[in-house]
């Protein structure tokens, strides 16, 4: 009998014992392809020694000393790598253990920054529907997935949602993709006209949203307009990239494609490539001199702030990316992997769209494509996709609730960059199994 607190309590798992490049192997030796990268962790596959030897030459020289009396040098050095290739006037690095600290250190961070600079009144956060921001209170109160916030709304602070940039489902037929952009980001505008502009701190949103919508990146232009809006009222724009940063989508930094620079960065997952948990909110020189030249303290922090471990995992997995370009190879072989679904999948009565960027790709499934019209939720679907393709060896991240936390169904791939052509082919001919036997 296991004393672990499992995801679901009436599941056990099986119990992985070894990872190889793109494969997991469990305890009885079944092998799975891990067509997800577990949650868009895994960018650089299982076993690379070269993130293994950096993290256990640094558990020898030191394993941990606290950052309120030191700093290390894998974290200095990691910081000074990810300034130099992020994008716009990004200049210091927080880092934390995951995602959802990331998100949290975000909020408080743009909440303190105008409290230093005498705008106390700024205090709303306007978010999107349809995203996922983590699962502590603050960053859970940001996302817009209704499922996973719904018990918790007593305790959740207010946050304003808009609608997300959602194409396939919310662009009109007599709409170009342009003038939808314009008219999804133009919800923006509207909100802090309605909250009142001198009350809005912030806009967090995710360049390409990953678990809660399956892959889908905003419209051409559309962040752009967003990013205008941001600096007419002097209102922060926070990026989300836990999930689709660090080369998933193509470049090393999402927000890249869209030729944008946030005030305020995310990023987590890919950043220590699942080898230790690691991530890390980047912000400008500007919010951080006002914290400077303030109080002199972000009244935030955690225990494992700049884990020397952990910092080195990162250094190693960041020096690898950029040293074999690795980003470049996730947009290469997420062509492949689009090409392959899309001849897979194209015509399939039942999937309505496949979106994606890189090595990010989303799979939307309805009963008609025609009408776009979702599954009935009793049904089930995603979790049916989800054990069947486990049963035959693939691990993939099907969710449901894609449309409003409730109806719909989407299948998120997010493998390893070192995906070869082989086992793109062998992730399809898997999920076709799994969609033919749920479906």
């Amino acid at each position: 009998m296991s004393h672990v607190f499992p995801r679901h309590c009436r599941k056990a798992p099986p119990v992985a014992v070894r990872g190889k490049g793109c494969y997991l192997y469990d305890s009885t030796g079944k092998e799975y392809l891990d067509g997800s990268g577990g949650a868009a962790v895994s960018c650089l596959g299982h076993g690379d020694a070269d993130v293994i030897a950096a993290v256990q030459k640094q558990v020898a020289d030191l394993a941990f000393a606290h950052t309120g009396f030191l700093t290390s040098e894998p974290a200095e050095t990691l910081a000074d790598l990810l300034i130099e290739h992020a994008p716009g006037q990004l200049d210091r690095v927080y880092f934390v253990s995951g995602g959802s600290e990331a998100a949290e250190s975000a909020i408080k961070l743009a909440r303190q920054y105008f409290v230093e600079i005498g705008q106390p009144d700024r205090r709303h956060l306007i978010a999107r529907k349809q995203s996922y921001h983590g699962n502590t209170l603050g960053a859970l109160a940001a996302g817009g997935n209704a499922l996973r916030k719904r018990q918790f709304a007593p305790l959740l602070i207010e946050v304003s949602h808009i609608a997300p940039c959602y194409e396939y489902v919310l662009r009109a037929d007599d709409e170009s993709a342009a003038e939808y952009g314009e008219r999804a980001a133009q919800e923006l505008e509207d909100e802090i006209l309605r909250l009142g502009p001198e009350t809005v701190m912030g806009f967090m949103a995710e360049p390409v949203v990953g678990a809660t919508l399956g892959a889908v990146p905003g419209v051409a232009g559309y962040f752009k307009r967003i990013r205008e809006i941001c600096d007419k009222y002097g209102v922060l724009l926070i990026l989300d990239e836990v999930m689709c940063g660090m080369g998933r989508t193509g470049h090393l930094f999402a927000c890249e494609a869209d030729r944008i620079a946030p005030d305020i960065l995310c990023i987590a997952k890919g950043l220590g490539a699942g080898y230790q948990p690691i991530g890390a909110m980047l912000c400008t020189d500007t919010i951080y001199d006002a914290i400077k030249e303030g109080s002199g303290f972000f009244q935030h922090g955690h225990t494992y702030l700049g884990h020397p471990v952990a910092a080195a995992a990162g250094l190693a997995v960041v020096r690898k990316l950029l040293d074999q370009d690795l980003s470049a190879r996730s947009a290469a072989q997420g062509d492949k992997l689009s090409a392959a679904l899309r001849d897979a999948f194209g015509q399939h009565p039942h999937v309505g769209d496949i979106r994606g960027r890189g090595l990010f790709q989303g799979i939307e499934l309805v009963t008609d494509r025609e009408t776009k019209t979702p599954f009935d939720p009793d049904h089930g679907l995603a979790g049916k996709i989800k054990s069947a393709a486990f049963e035959n060896g693939l691990i993939c991240y099907p969710m449901p609730g894609t449309r409003d936390g409730r109806h719909g169904d989407h299948i998120l791939l997010a493998p390893p960059f070192i995906i070869s052509d082989d086992q793109i082919g062998e992730l399809v001919d898997k999920l076709s199994l799994a969609l033919e036997q749920s479906l």
